[in-house]
């Protein structure tokens, strides 16, 4: 079913876009996959199901290089990725819980706060790095010393400026398709991964969608369109590891402020969770040798990991367990991907829908969001459908379906 893109002049054998029944792709993100394959170094490129067109280079591609890595493969917006945590909750009041929701994000968990010890721990220590700042509250503390003391990421790099900047964005959700969301479970087709999370139908999930917010973009802006190669490849992963750890804490914040609404921060109240990243550079085997493998809005699937591919806000997201197949370099699509611009989505949706009938979608979810114009360039008819991207995943064996989280309450702030 895998199918080589030999139909774009100059394209190498090497690049494989994992197709299925009902997906399409755009042209110009072929054509941009195309041109990523034949980059100095790339031995090896894969494009998602839900593969579309970005700023020069595709969104939902993994490219595996020999002997150099590629800044611009990464994005403005390293670290980015998903955050999925379990709960013992019941029953849910969506009018209550939509204040509640609310309040918590009108919050200011870092007032008083040393903004520079802030960013300086969550830099070098991630989430993790939560727990042993001063004024942070007991309730994030608790939960930011849960996450594990090392992780499988190098060490952070020097801390860039404008530190106290960056520091006063932990805890947004940020533009874009980014999101914090309480989603219920709908359907276990796996229920002995799902028992890895204690998941079952009626379970209520914390899911965060979101990055570095400004500090992927800075570190973009500060390597540019260079290819990497010898001491500039560890400075600029020392670089991603940093983002990759303030993402992680961020998401662990939004993650509290979505399970405080829940009432879910007291003991025993979590049943399990896991946090993937999209958007960074690792050295993973590829036939055998060593390489560099970028993702660019991909999830990771290695073997038996628990990952997650997001839906938009009227359709379900689906975690997943990944089989840790090289065909699609150990990954998985990230989301459904974009059927529409943003442009285009404002100019074509905005005469089909009164703005008071975006707070609601087709599944009865609801959505929290003040900003006008992301109401139309984040709509569900925005986005291709999830399902046939998902089993494209799965007809190509890169990952199996665990259980469907449903949205009941987006937050696009």
């Amino acid at each position: 079913m895998n199918t080589l893109i030999h139909e774009h002049p100059g394209c190498p054998a090497h690049a494989t876009v994992l197709r299925g029944d009902g997906v399409w792709m755009e042209p110009d993100a072929l054509a941009q996959l195309a041109a990523v394959a034949a980059l100095d170094g790339c031995v090896r490129a894969a494009g998602m199901p839900d593969l579309h067109p970005g700023r020069g280079f595709p969104v939902g591609a993994v490219v595996a290089t020999r002997g150099v890595v590629y800044p611009r493969l990464i994005g403005g917006d390293a670290g980015c990725g998903a955050r999925v945590a379990v709960t013992d909750v019941g029953r849910l009041s969506l009018d209550r819980l939509e204040r509640r929701v609310r309040s918590a994000f009108d919050d200011r968990p870092f007032e008083g706060v040393d903004a520079g010890a802030l960013f300086d721990a969550v830099w070098s220590s991630g989430a993790r790095g939560l727990a042993s700042v001063d004024g942070v509250p007991d309730g994030l503390r608790a939960l930011a010393s849960l996450e594990p003391a090392v992780d499988e990421l190098g060490p952070s790099g020097v801390a860039p400026p404008l530190r106290e900047a960056f520091a006063a964005s932990l805890g947004t959700v940020g533009g874009g398709n980014h999101f914090a969301e309480i989603s219920r479970v709908d359907d276990v087709l796996d229920r002995a991964a799902a028992q890895r999370l204690s998941i079952e139908r009626g379970s209520v999930v914390a899911l965060v969608h979101s990055g570095s917010r400004g500090l992927g973009a800075a570190l973009a802006a500060k390597w540019g369109s260079a290819a990497l190669r010898g001491d500039a490849v560890r400075a600029y992963l020392a670089d991603v590891a940093g983002a990759c750890r303030f993402a992680r804490a961020n998401r662990l914040t939004l993650a509290w402020r979505l399970l405080s609404a829940l009432g879910a921060l007291r003991d025993g109240a979590l049943r399990g969770g896991f946090d993937v990243t999209h958007n960074d550079v690792r050295a993973e085997p590829v036939a055998g040798d060593a390489a560099w493998v970028h993702r660019k809005g991909a999830a990771p699937a290695y073997a038996n990991a628990l990952t997650v591919v997001l839906g938009s806000r009227g359709t379900p997201s689906w975690i997943m367990e990944g089989a840790g197949s090289e065909v699609g370099l150990r990954s998985v699509a990230h989301g459904a991907g974009r059927r529409l611009g943003r442009a285009d989505a404002m100019s074509r949706l905005k005469d089909r829908y009164r703005r008071g009938e975006l707070a609601r979608s087709a599944t009865g979810g609801r959505l929290v969001c003040d900003d006008h114009d992301l109401l139309y360039e984040e709509h569900p008819d925005a986005y291709k459908a999830i399902e046939p991207v998902v089993a494209a995943l799965e007809a190509h064996g890169l990952a199996r379906r665990v259980a469907s989280l449903t949205p009941a309450i987006t937050v696009k702030l």
